[in-house]
């Protein structure tokens, strides 16, 4: 309940009006089917600037290979800007040859478009869209002989 210092002035109330009896209703007044469709297809401004946000957005996913009939999905993810995390231990429990074969579809797919893909421990492949690199760590190699314990 809001406080007030002041007074509300009082409402009159309104003259009671003749009760009318309700009209049939008209077949003139009812509106073209287009101009109701001009209505409710429109949507609203705010939900187009959205979507364009949302277009030009790049997302992180991680997603597993449980079968090679998810590689097509994973590229379209791909091919759509994403950068994907795949875990192929799924596919890995059911045939290592599969996940060779997934891993060989997946690296010439994304050398096609201009991607990068590389390993991730054991267990997980990253690859990432065009223009977009993943960052190797170059270990130098020296001349050295090694050392050894004898």
């Amino acid at each position: 309940m809001k406080f007030s210092l002041f007074r509300k002035p009082k409402q009159q109330p309104e003259p009671e009006k003749p009760a009318v009896p309700p009209e049939e209703p008209k077949e003139e007044a009812v509106a073209p089917p287009q101009e109701q469709k001009q209505e409710t297809v429109a949507p609203p401004v705010e939900q187009k600037q959205e979507t364009a946000e949302t277009l030009n957005k790049t997302y992180l996913k991680a997603m597993p290979l449980k079968e090679l009939t998810d590689l097509e999905n994973i590229k379209n993810e791909v091919k759509n800007g994403n950068i994907i995390i795949l875990r192929v231990t799924p596919l890995a429990n059911k045939s290592i040859d599969e996940v060779k074969s997934a891993v060989n579809e997946l690296y010439e797919f994304t050398e096609s478009i201009g991607g990068d893909i590389a390993r991730l421990g054991e267990e997980r492949v990253v690859i990432c869209p065009k223009n977009m690199r993943i960052w190797r760590e170059k270990t130098p190699v020296s001349n050295e002989p090694l050392p050894t314990a004898a």
